[in-house]
């Protein structure tokens, strides 16, 4: 197992690299160059030619990119043009409610997904296999925003079940430890903290689920028809076996490795799909961050999201490797 993770770890050299490379690449091509982008355009000439010196784009392109991976490596992913803070801090100031937002919908997702699609396959060709196939196709086809527009008015407007926006409710107090609402309020006891930001995760968690949920759905039913139809599992129930034993060791097991999979890309993808959806609901996370840098073209925060985000990505997707090896051990010998 450790020889398959270093052998993992080393793969993902090369793959940072090249996104190093093409965020360089992207920085360069910027219209006017990165002067332009971060002047005004108001600014004059030699503004702009200073701005080229401090910055090194007087250098030559491999220079440039020597510095801008040394910076990388450093932790210097440059200021936001909008706070004057380091872009590193502003994205570990947001983060954690990122992270709980998309922990919260992929929960849903699981929770949700993983039964619909088991229960779909095994009442192939009935009602609830209908309602979960149709259900799922809708749930790709509906935009994220839009189904976020739809919760917040109908369950946080009309009904007022839910809150509609921000983190936390205004004027409740609590202690901050490690930025993680939900964990700081379990680790002082305070519930009403706890409560108030799952009621608060509710809703955008929801809108952030429907597309993962929809796809878990439909490739654990897939997956369930497949091994259902396999040789092993004929011969497990003709040796007389439990059902639940057969469903348990040899269906859901070997069913799981490609949702495991999905699961694992849907997690990455989560993190994009956030700044819609933290946008509608005013969530103070790292999508409603970078939609306002897109807005103020704050390319050092792009840039430097971009990178944090796709490196968590593949990560992620180092996470799912190994979980996939300890499903089917066949994975560690290739």
């Amino acid at each position: 197992m450790l020889r398959f993770i270093v052998r993992r770890l080393l793969q993902l050299i090369p793959t940072l690299g090249g996104l190093s490379i093409l965020l360089f690449v992207w920085l360069q091509r910027l219209p006017g160059g990165p002067e332009y982008a971060l002047l005004p355009d108001d600014a004059t000439a030699e503004q702009r030619a200073a701005l080229r010196r401090s910055l090194g784009l007087d250098e030559p392109l491999a220079v440039q990119y020597l510095t801008f991976l040394r910076n990388i490596v450093q932790g210097d992913l440059g200021t936001s043009l909008q706070t004057s803070r380091p872009v590193l801090d502003e994205f570990l100031l947001r983060f954690p409610a990122t992270f709980e937002l998309a922990v919260t919908a992929m929960i849903f997702a699981v929770a949700a997904g993983l039964p619909l699609g088991y229960l779909a396959a095994r009442k192939r060709g009935t009602v609830l296999d209908f309602a979960a196939v149709g259900g799922s196709l809708l749930g790709i086809c509906t935009p994220v925003f839009f189904l976020a527009f739809i919760l917040k008015v109908v369950f946080a407007e009309n009904l007022g079940v839910f809150p509609s926006a921000f983190r936390l409710s205004p004027g409740l107090s609590r202690t901050d430890i490690t930025g993680f609402v939900v964990l700081d309020g379990l680790m002082t006891r305070e519930w009403d903290v706890v409560m108030d930001a799952f009621a608060h995760l509710v809703l955008p968690g929801l809108a952030l689920a429907s597309i993962p949920l929809a796809v878990i759905t439909r490739m654990t039913r897939a997956s369930v028809l497949e091994v259902m139809g396999e040789d092993y599992v004929r011969t497990a129930n003709a040796k007389g076996l439990h059902r639940t034993t057969v469903r348990t060791r040899h269906v859901l097991r070997n069913a799981l490795l490609p949702v495991v999979t999905a699961v694992g890309l849907l997690a990455g993808s989560l993190f994009a799909g956030a700044v819609l959806t933290e946008s509608v609901f005013a969530f103070p996370g790292i999508g409603s961050f970078v939609y306002a840098a897109t807005q103020t073209r704050d390319y050092p925060v792009l840039t430097g999201f971009i990178l944090l985000i796709a490196t968590m990505y593949v990560f992620i997707n180092l996470l799912v490797d190994i979980s996939y090896s300890l499903l089917d051990p066949r994975v560690r010998a290739q």
